[in-house]
């Protein structure tokens, strides 16, 4: 079954065609760092590993770049703000992001190159458009004409002039329109700068993420790129701009966009003292899989809003699936009655497969979530009969879809060897009908052991009490 997408270029849902077949090249926006990550990150960086781990998971390659910007006005003004080096600044913020990748547990990027890094590069680009004619220098440094691009607008769905009446007048007057944009800026006494033609400075930000995206993906056109939705005006137009200014070639064949958190319906902010970042929600759960559980509820595309309520939900969902495999890992099976699979495994199947129909269509997290819980159910119903193979198959894959959504499967304890030899008690004594001590066992093995007995038939699950 093919994979649709929505374009937020073409405002469509597409089928993914990429240029090479079962092949995807994919650049995502990462992080400007001058402070620790939120949980507005959080949401970015999950969900585009999501993408990434399903395509994965439908046999593509996958090339995933995202970016790491770490030369940028909010950090210069962030080092004055602490009167700290802004390298010592972006180092310890650098390593405070993967720090925040490791608790999430998501992935590192196949590169997740560093503008400062890439700075020649940045001067070849600006060079060769400004011989196209694309680009003019000043005593500030140099900037685009956004006039001349004809397709300017297109992601954004504005004209030149929505654009301009909206457009926020900078300072430097040396712009021939207030809509170009800064490639280079030449710096001020006290700020960073590299050499240049065009004299000491650094890059501007939109130049950094064409550049780093084309050059480490090796294309001109990338087939996914991916971001925020508050990026796609002016950060993402000004890529593509620039981009196909250049190469004459469409910049990217799918743009993939997410929507916004806010906290308690509010837009998050220091000044309105809700500004959460991941290190904080760990600090208070110690459980990212409750937060990936909050983002999945929602489309990707939608708004989504951070709450108590919201949260509870998600620790009860938590709480369900742990309950599950419980249940699976600590199954004590009647080893003399064992099934085959006979149509166990279209049940598991047809589950699968609403799992898959959904994410084919636009990555539909809430509906797939729907199904995986539907999944985990059946896996533990298969316990009751003493299924084993039918079990054995479901528990496979529902274990591959968890992994799918880089949640944490609880992991199987070996229950204490004084334990297994009540439970052996108990199941003779239940064999003779003898409920009574049956009952009895049950208690001490509650008491003393903090696991709850679950009777299935011929079998028994023990699930941990908290």
């Amino acid at each position: 079954m093919p994979i649709y997408i929505y374009n937020s270029l073409t405002r469509k849902k597409e089928e993914f065609t990429p240029a090479s077949t079962f092949k995807a090249n994919i650049y995502t926006c990462g992080v400007t760092v001058y402070d620790d990550c939120h949980i507005g990150h959080a949401r970015s960086l999950y969900i585009f590993e999501v993408i990434r781990r399903y395509l994965k998971y439908r046999h593509f390659k996958v090339n995933f770049v995202r970016n790491i910007t770490d030369i940028d006005d909010k950090i210069i003004n962030r080092a004055k703000e602490l009167n700290l080096d802004w390298r010592s600044l972006v180092e310890k913020y650098i390593a405070g992001y993967y720090e925040d990748l490791e608790s999430l547990e998501i992935d590192k990027a196949d590169s997740e190159p560093r503008a400062t890094e890439n700075i020649a590069d940045m001067v070849s680009y600006i060079t060769e458009l400004i011989e196209k004619g694309y680009a003019y220098t000043t005593n500030t440094g140099v900037y685009f004409k956004v006039r001349k691009f004809k397709d300017y607008g297109r992601l954004s769905g504005q004209s030149i002039d929505e654009m301009l009446s909206g457009a926020r007048k900078e300072p430097d007057e040396t712009k021939q329109d207030p809509l170009d944009f800064a490639l280079w800026k030449v710096s001020q006494p006290g700020e960073p700068f590299w050499d240049s033609p065009w004299g000491q400075g650094r890059p501007g930000w939109h130049i950094e993420c064409s550049v780093m995206s084309q050059k480490f993906l090796k294309t001109d056109t990338l087939d996914i790129h991916a971001g925020g939705r508050d990026l796609i005006f002016p950060h993402h137009e000004n890529e593509i701009a620039q981009s196909e200014a250049l190469t004459g070639k469409p910049f990217a064949r799918y743009w993939i966009h997410h929507g916004l958190l806010t906290i308690n319906g509010q837009k998050m902010s220091k000044s309105l003292g809700n500004f959460l970042t991941i290190k904080d929600f760990m600090s208070k759960y110690h459980d990212a899989d409750i937060l990936k559980l909050l983002f999945l509820s929602a489309h990707y595309s939608h708004p989504i809003d951070y709450n108590a309520d919201k949260i509870k939900d998600c620790r009860k969902q938590k709480k369900n699936f742990d309950n599950a495999f419980d249940s699976i890992n600590n199954w004590i099976e009647n080893k003399n009655r064992l099934v085959t699979l006979e149509n166990n495994k279209i049940k598991v199947d047809n589950i699968v497969a609403k799992f898959e129909a959904a994410m084919d269509d636009d990555f539909n997290t809430p509906s797939a979530l729907a199904s995986l819980f539907a999944l985990a159910d059946l896996t533990s119903s298969f316990i009751s009969g003493d299924k084993k193979e039918a079990f054995s198959y479901a528990k496979a894959k529902l274990e591959s879809l968890f992994e799918i959504f880089g949640l944490k499967p609880k992991p199987k304890k070996n229950l204490p060897s004084d334990m297994l030899k009540m439970v052996a008690e108990r199941e003779e004594a239940r064999k003779n009908k003898d409920f009574q001590k049956a009952d009895a066992i049950r208690e001490e093995i509650k008491t003393k052991f903090k696991y709850i007995s679950m009777d299935t038939g011929s079998s028994a699950t023990f699930t941990e009490i908290e």
